[in-house]
Parts: C-alpha cells; sequence; structure tokens
C-alpha cells in the first residue's frame, strides 16, 4: 500500500464512524417489529387486536387500514374490568376504541403509522408518523425547529417514542401468535 493509500483509507474510516452514530439514532427501531405484525394481521385477516400490556391495567390495541396506516394505542384502565371482558369477546375494535380514551389519559401512548412501515423519524414525501404520549403530540416531520426543540431533543424524542412503539408492536405480536 502506498502512503496516499493509507492516508484515504485512515480518511474514510474516519467519516464512517463520525456519521453511523448519526444514521443508526436515525433508523426505525420498529420497522422489523411493524412489517412482521402487518403481514400477521393481513394472513388472519384481522383489522383491528388487543392484548393485556405488561404492566397491571395496561393494554395495547391496534387498529389496522391494510397499505396505508397502523394506529396503536397503549393505555391503562383504572378498573380493567371492561377491557378484559372485551378481550374475552374478541372485540379488539371496540378494546382499541376504549383505550384512546382511557381512563388514565396520562398513560396514554399513541402512535399514527402512516404507510404502516415503522415510525419515521422525518417526512416520507408528504407523509409523517405522529404520536402522542401523555398529552403531548410529536410530529415526526424531520422539522424539529417548528416544534421549538433542539435537534437533539428530537431526537431523543423519536428514539424513545420508537422504542415505545416497538414494544408495544411486540406485544401485539406475542398475543397473535398465541392466538393463531
Amino acid at each position: 500500500m502506498t502512503l496516499m493509500t493509507v492516508r484515504l483509507s485512515g480518511i474514510a474510516l474516519a467519516a464512517i464512524l463520525l456519521l453511523a452514530p448519526v444514521a443508526s439514532a436515525q433508523d426505525s427501531k420498529s420497522a422489523t417489529s411493524v412489517t412482521e405484525l402487518v403481514k400477521m394481521l393481513d394472513m388472519m385477516k384481522l383489522d383491528s387486536f388487543a392484548v393485556k400490556g405488561a404492566s397491571p391495567n395496561q393494554y395495547v390495541g391496534a387498529l389496522y387500514f391494510p397499505g396505508t396506516q397502523l394506529l396503536v394505542v397503549s393505555a391503562k384502565f383504572d378498573t380493567p374490568w371492561r377491557a378484559d371482558s372485551l378481550l374475552e369477546m374478541k372485540n379488539y375494535r371496540d378494546l382499541y376504541i376504549e383505550l384512546n380514551s382511557a381512563s388514565q389519559p396520562n398513560t396514554k401512548v399513541f402512535v399514527s403509522d402512516l404507510s404502516a412501515n415503522g415510525l419515521k423519524p422525518k417526512k416520507d414525501g408528504n407523509l409523517y408518523d405522529t404520536a402522542d404520549i401523555g398529552g403531548k403530540t410529536y410530529n415526526f416531520d424531520g422539522d424539529w425547529k417548528k416544534a421549538k426543540i433542539t435537534e437533539d431533543d428530537y431526537t431523543k424524542a423519536y428514539s424513545t417514542t420508537d422504542e415505545q412503539y416497538t414494544q408495544m408492536i411486540q406485544a401485539l405480536l406475542a398475543g397473535l401468535k398465541k392466538s393463531s
């Protein structure tokens, strides 16, 4: 190797190392799980599904519009008997609706995944994903200035929301696998 080749290789490696954290921080962790969920919903011919969540009195519900949108909500109820009875009757759509008006609104996480392809950090054409978490709305359109927050805060909000969304999707997948 010549000295020039070694220098260019070093510069290329440094550029990759500097840019890699930025790229990976913005990768969608939920995309793979959402793809699996959508395939299962399509295969089972379901447009809605719901399960008990990981914490006490918590539930997760999804409403699916094939090829266009996946709406997922998680929340807790003070008295879960209604949610439990809807689950028992496999009335997933009604449970999804109940979750949107949950009795503990500060526990509610609602994600609108346009294109049903996982939470994305910025616009895809004119489409962008949104999330409502405990009463605060996040528009993942890539415009943190419009949201009046720093780029770091935007990235942190996206990463945290994508992680929550992934957990919600995983709960739904586990429920679907049990029921099939």
